[in-house]
């Protein structure tokens, strides 16, 4: 067994999402003696951070056992470090990424890959032609409650998928009286700001790869919250949508149904809870719980509107049990694509995959321009 290290540039390292989720994870892997493959090696991750802030980055580093840091990302992009991870805002992203691929960097990078489809798809043949390795973040689907909810389709649960429905969101603040819990980057065309931009990826590989293909949509926006208050104090204007609604056709002749907000409270199980109905069944999942029904054991909860049923209707339903395998799910996105540049072994969020959630934003975007339903062309690299 011999230990091998592999240098990772973690770009916007001091942001939120940099800090706790991409450098916790892979410092953790290091903590833990690295990432076993399947010689028997371990994979031991070297960070290098970089952002615009040095006294911000200088104090990160200090407080998780003094990694890498440079605020310089062309100086980062000229080392030997192997893997560039972009978690920065996603303006800039495709000017970063290209210059990563021209480094000769393996690419892995958060969502959206790019503002357009035209320039996700640019970039994912450039990663293709270069001969790197590339992927994309897709975590929701290793949450417990989604990864259970996967396991139950695979299983062949539902028969004929019949619809799949989203509901997410919550309430985001102001920042008048309380402060905003996302950047307000966010809410700005300009830096690569918009709910749907943001969220339609998860939504697509999740309908995709738990129900059927995405082959039509049809959408409707709106922004809720037009004036905010940004970290500094200062007021500004929103110029992106804030909620989105969306109705899909599935390939096979499904449906599905998207209500996502920044602007709802919740009464629901969860922030984003997904039903799938099936010919054979039927399952409901949150972020951590999934349950199910199956057609033989379906009550008749079919009765009159203006007559109180006694019948409990959440009862029906069976929790599927904790039996997966666990953990952060960005730590196992890392742990994948960790394996997928030192063996090779598969990787499904490739660039393309990235490509396809910025498509179904950019589409909706159009439907809601047009007013009218667009089609889902298939993306390739050739």
């Amino acid at each position: 067994m011999a230990e091998r290290r592999i240098g990772v540039i973690i770009n916007g390292a001091t942001g939120r999402m940099g800090t706790t989720q991409h450098m916790a994870n892979l410092l953790a892997i290091a903590a833990e003696g690295g990432l076993k493959l399947r010689n028997g090696d371990r994979l031991i991750p070297d960070l290098l951070l970089v952002g615009r802030d040095a006294d911000r980055l200088r104090t990160l580093a200090a407080a998780h056992g003094g990694p890498r840091w440079t605020t310089s990302l062309e100086a980062a992009l000229a080392g030997p470090d192997a893997i560039f991870m972009d978690c920065a805002a996603t303006g800039g992203r495709p000017a970063r990424v290209r210059a990563a691929i021209a480094a000769g960097k393996h690419i892995h990078i958060e969502k959206p890959t790019a503002p357009t489809v035209e320039e996700a798809m640019a970039l994912a043949r450039a990663a293709h032609t270069a001969g790197v390795k590339h992927g994309v973040i897709q975590d929701k689907l290793f949450l417990p409650g989604f990864g259970k909810l996967l396991f139950v389709k695979n299983a062949g649960f539902f028969g004929r998928v019949l619809s799949i429905r989203i509901d997410a969101g919550s309430w985001i603040f102001d920042g008048t009286t309380q402060a905003c819990q996302r950047p307000s980057w966010n809410y700005k065309k300009s830096e690569g700001g918009g709910l749907a931009l943001d969220m339609m990826a998860h939504w697509r590989y999740m309908v995709d790869r738990l129900s059927a293909p995405i082959t039509g949509v049809c959408a409707l926006m709106a922004t809720a919250v037009p004036e905010r208050v940004d970290e500094q104090g200062r007021r500004y204007r929103v110029d992106v949508e804030d909620t989105s609604h969306a109705l899909l056709r599935l390939e096979g002749g499904g449906v599905g149904v998207i209500a996502n907000s920044w602007a709802t409270r919740i009464r629901r199980d969860d922030t984003m809870v997904v039903q799938i109905d099936g010919t054979h069944g039927s399952a409901v999942a949150g972020r951590f719980r999934c349950f199910t029904q199956s057609a033989v054991n379906t009550p008749d909860a079919f009765f009159g509107g203006g007559q109180r049923s006694n019948l409990d209707l959440m009862s029906q339903w069976q929790e599927v049990p904790d039996t997966l395998p666990g953990g952060n799910p960005f730590r196992q996105c890392w742990e994948s694509f960790l394996r997928h540049v030192a063996e090779d072994a598969p990787y499904l969020p490739n660039l393309v995959e990235g490509a396809k959630a910025v498509q179904l934003a950019d589409l909706a975007y159009r439907s809601v321009a047009e007013g009218k339903w667009m089609e889902v062309p298939e993306l390739r690299l050739g």
